[in-house]
């Protein structure tokens, strides 16, 4: 039980994949760390179910990769990216990429990271929601819980999209993008899915998730633009059955399967940035940084900003430099970690550029490097820019051009309005590095 004179190093707000394996990296350097979450395990969350391989490396880093294997993760192999009569097939080579990738369900792998947590000597709480902060000479000092007070000399937030301690220190947003798309996805037992394929889809409005997942459960799910968002949720089983017909490979490896409890819809999200550092506190994971699931990359961020954090952690606490200075570093990298990737994925989940995009991604399968460097990109070794080059976007429109000329006046269209909107991106980028400035100059 927690009392009025309880007093950690840092408390964590929110104990799964930001919280947890923070609080573990923390607590095996010798910090003293109290882990709260308001659920208790296991539970689940809103999720793509996707670990890339850099947050995999992770995972082995900290000594726990062999148990989320035991527990019935499963090693995926096989990438497939399809849109319409486009196909791009990758082998996922942990030779090429530093380790595999994986996917396990969150009520599963959470429960993991929690105990995990514990057993590096974190005090975990679950079923503990703050409540309010404590402040003291300007900073935050600690937590109000329904449980009482707990002091710390930091405060962090890994709380989710709904982030109560984002809210509580008013941590504003920008880079703000709406939501472009509905997601949907539910489990399958006996489904005819014999490899560890990751299966991303687009056929007309429709986007598509497939994947299998531990509990020799199969995951998949339509997700519609949001315009369709009430005619979904109006007849939820008939649109999302109707939905998995519409690409007939994925109907194919679900048709003699069983459907194992709900279907599951996110469908109030948007995507942002937050302000993610103050005085006493930081936010880290989707607490301070969400983005359209489209690419699957939120479990892995939230790893390899968490690894970063407990960094600038020991060194403003522990090692002598200023927390406030070692922090507003961590947020520096973790902006500049972040843009690429989230511009990549609002591109690929908006209802933008259909035929530049399926031009783009035809070179991609024609091309045994640009796949493995689509990979990269996906695993966060290389930006974006390092694959979509203007010699690879020349060639896509050259061979438009060449081989669908009725389509180039649509496209160059097209090409202009991606110029437009990437001189808009460099202009709203610039705007808020000098707002985030002043904000600093402030703290």
């Amino acid at each position: 039980m927690s009392g009025s004179d309880d007093r950690f190093d840092v408390v964590i707000v929110g104990a799964r994949c930001a919280g947890s394996p923070l609080a573990t990296m923390l607590a095996g350097r010798g910090l003293r760390v109290c882990l709260l979450d308001r659920s208790e395990f296991p539970s689940d969350t809103l999720s793509t179910h996707v670990i890339q391989p850099c947050g995999v490396s992770i995972l082995r880093r900290l000594g726990l990769l062999d148990g989320v294997i035991a527990a019935g993760a499963v090693t995926l192999t096989q990438f497939t990216l399809v849109n319409e009569d486009v196909r791009v097939e990758a082998r996922v080579d942990p030779k090429d990429l530093g380790a595999p990738a994986i996917c396990i369900r969150r009520v599963s792998f959470d429960h993991l990271l929690v105990e995990a947590a514990a057993s590096a000597g974190a005090e975990v709480r679950a079923g503990t929601a703050v409540t309010g902060l404590l402040t003291e000479a300007g900073r935050v000092a600690g937590v109000e819980t329904t449980e009482g007070s707990i002091r710390a000399s930091l405060v962090v937030g890994a709380d989710g999209r709904s982030s109560t301690v984002a809210g509580l220190v008013g941590a504003a947003e920008y880079y703000v993008m709406p939501p472009h798309r509905l997601f949907s996805w539910a489990y399958f037992e006996g489904a005819a899915d014999t490899g560890g394929n990751l299966r991303l889809g687009q056929k007309g409005e429709l986007a598509f998730l497939a994947t299998p997942t531990d509990a020799g459960l199969f995951l998949a799910g339509p997700c519609p633009f949001m315009e369709a968002r009430d005619t979904f949720l109006a007849d939820r089983e008939g649109e999302f059955m109707a939905g998995l017909r519409r690409w007939p490979e994925l109907a194919e490896i679900v048709a003699g399967a069983k459907r194992v409890g709900p279907i599951r819809v996110a469908a109030n999200w948007h995507g942002y940035l937050r302000e993610a550092v103050g005085p006493g506190w930081a936010l880290v994971g989707d607490a301070g940084h969400f983005k359209d699931p489209t690419p699957a990359q939120g479990i892995s961020d939230a790893f390899r900003q968490a690894s970063r954090l407990a960094d600038a952690v020991e060194a403003g606490l522990g090692g002598g430099a200023s927390i406030d200075a070692e922090l507003g570093r961590w947020w520096q990298w973790r902006d500049r970690d972040a843009y690429a990737m989230f511009q990549l994925a609002t591109d690929m989940g908006a209802p933008s550029s259909p035929l530049l995009g399926l031009e783009v991604l035809r070179e991609i399968a024609d091309d045994e490097e640009a796949t493995l460097k689509l990979l990269r990109v996906l695993n966060h070794e290389l930006r974006p820019s390092g694959l979509f080059t203007p010699r690879l976007i020349g060639r896509a429109i050259g061979g438009a051009v060449r081989n669908r000329p009725r389509q180039a006046p649509a496209l160059m269209r097209e090409v202009a309005s991606e110029l437009r909107k990437e001189a808009r991106h460099v202009r709203l980028r610039q705007q808020k590095r000098g707002k985030k400035r002043q904000v600093a100059g402030r703290r």
